[in-house]
């Protein structure tokens, strides 16, 4: 085969056969294709697009690019989750815990946050000595013994979709459904789950910001996972607010730990009920969403999702002891509240302005090489749709450099609309997508 033959053919609209998706991965991946050749083929399928055989038969050879990771050695089902990505998303560090009190076995690979989304390993590392580098040994190891693990992705791990992403970033062919969704599922099929449940977030902090595109992505992710024998379901959630009030690394743990405690912010406990309901469906360990969500607020009231997270803290080298005292936590020097300079319904808040106040203070990465601030972020006071009086407080800022809270600060009121109206209240919960 040669690369120009199946360029000129995507190209003209026709479709590659596995065979020729394969080849062009493998061959990719071992640098016998440049790159320039490789961002023609990009730009063809950003265009032509790709049918759903092709998108799967990519999604295979990603997968299968480097390391398959077999968990055959871990007793029972194993499940994973992955969030697309959005403001104030501390999710897993919930409900994997809740999960696996229920006795499902959790198999997590997580990765570090970049731009104004962050990751569930970076908020984890604010658990004093917490680490993800464990082997995959322990990993397995520990699944058997507690019933949760999050690993960091190996760089063996569809090493193609890491080479094929670096390209596409900057070619600007990031934007294409197949791409998009065959990048997602490559990393978890390698991963080796047997039930994948996805959080599929839509809106103004999320990467799909119109809902019926990510509808869309739910689809075609769940068509991949099932091709290749997964349970896969996809939740579709709204990401046009910070999920909860929380907003950085080490306020996002805390707000989780209180959600454990059964005081959490009602939307981010009604996300973690509603994936932990499907995880515990397909992982066969409720028959029904009711059966199952009883089974999660079971775990929450007696305490048992909590000592869960303190047990897989201690399992990887963190100190459990912050799971019952917050203030071990890292703490930033400033706290600072900003104040309503108006009255009246909060309409709005643009959830990736949110996102980069937290950036903007150091909690977040501009690139990979960035260090980041786990102390500092935001704390939501109120809410969209809530009603504010001048001199309400907004929103609590967390910094350690005086001048960086001032800029943070500014940008937030920006990214608040008010309103004499309250705002139509949307569907947290788009849809769920099996």
């Amino acid at each position: 085969m040669r690369m120009y033959d199946l360029i000129m053919k995507k190209r003209n609209g026709a479709a590659l056969s596995a065979e020729e998706i394969t080849y062009m991965t493998a061959e990719y991946t071992a640098d016998k294709i440049p790159d320039y050749q490789m961002a023609a083929m990009m730009m063809a399928v950003f265009f032509q697009g790709m049918t759903k055989e092709e998108t799967a038969a990519l999604t295979k050879a990603m997968a299968e690019s480097g390391d398959m990771l077999d968990l055959s050695g871990i007793d029972g089902i194993k499940a994973d989750k992955h969030s697309t990505g959005g403001v104030g998303d501390k999710t897993s560090i919930a409900l994997m815990p809740m999960a696996a009190a229920c006795g499902l076995k959790i198999a997590k690979m997580s990765g570090r946050g970049l731009g104004h989304t962050g990751g569930t390993i970076d908020k984890l590392e604010s658990f004093p000595g917490f680490s993800t580098g464990i082997s995959t040994a322990h990993f397995m190891e520990q699944v058997n013994r507690i019933g949760i693990s999050i690993m960091g992705q190996t760089l063996s791990i569809a090493p193609a979709d890491k080479k094929l992403y670096a390209l596409r970033d900057v070619t600007a062919t990031v934007d294409n459904l197949s791409l998009i969704a065959s990048s997602i599922m490559s990393k978890k099929l390698a991963s080796g789950a047997d039930v994948i449940v996805l959080d599929v977030k839509t809106g103004s902090g999320a990467f799909m910001k119109k809902e019926e595109d990510a509808f869309a992505l739910a689809r075609e992710m769940v068509m991949l996972g099932k091709s290749a024998g997964r349970k896969t379901i996809a939740v579709v959630t709204d990401m046009d607010q910070p999920l909860g009030r929380a907003v950085g690394n080490a306020l996002e743990v805390r707000e989780a730990i209180e959600t454990l405690q059964g005081k959490g912010p009602e939307d981010f406990l009604t996300l973690c009920m509603t994936l932990g309901a499907q995880m515990l469906l397909a992982g066969g360990k409720a028959e029904t969403e009711e059966q199952a969500e009883a089974m999660l607020r079971r775990v929450i009231d007696d305490g048992s999702a909590l000592r869960k997270l303190a047990e897989f803290v201690e399992a990887q080298g963190g100190d459990p002891s912050a799971v019952y005292d917050t203030s071990l936590l890292p703490q930033a020097s400033y706290v600072e509240e900003v104040c309503s300079d108006r009255e009246g319904y909060l309409t709005g808040m643009v959830c990736d302005e949110v996102g980069i106040c937290a950036l903007m203070l150091g909690g977040g990465r501009e690139t990979k090489e960035s260090e980041i601030d786990l102390s500092v972020g935001l704390v939501l006071k109120k809410k969209v749709g809530d009603y504010v009086k001048k001199g309400d407080v907004l929103a609590a800022i967390y910094a350690n450099d005086a001048g960086k809270l001032a800029a943070a600060a500014s940008r937030f009121l920006k990214a608040c609309s008010f309103g004499e109206e309250a705002p139509a209240a949307g569907r947290f919960i788009k849809g769920i997508v099996r």
